[in-house]
């Protein structure tokens, strides 16, 4: 993962949103598509793009694929932008 690709993921509107659903817990694909005017290919276009700035992890459960946070990458963007303020405690 590189930090290009993941400022690159969260620079679009609808990738946030799925990032603030995703919040509550794992969705099927489907059910995330179920919440945008978007066709699913869209949706499946914006979960890849996620997926491989590793914001996201994908479970495959029979015919369905669950999609979760991966919250170490969202804690170290969070420590890379607070040293970035100078909020680091090692300062």
């Amino acid at each position: 993962m590189s930090l290009q690709q993941t400022m690159r993921a969260l620079a679009d509107p609808i990738r946030r949103e799925i990032l603030t659903m995703l919040k509550k817990g794992r969705m099927s694909a489907g059910d995330i598509a179920d919440h945008f005017a978007v066709t699913a290919a869209s949706i499946s276009r914006h979960l890849s793009v996620l997926k491989d700035a590793d914001l996201i992890r994908d479970t495959r459960e029979g015919k369905y694929i669950f999609y979760e946070l991966n919250a170490s990458v969202l804690e170290e963007i969070m420590l890379w932008i607070s040293d970035l303020k100078g909020e680091n405690a090692d300062d």
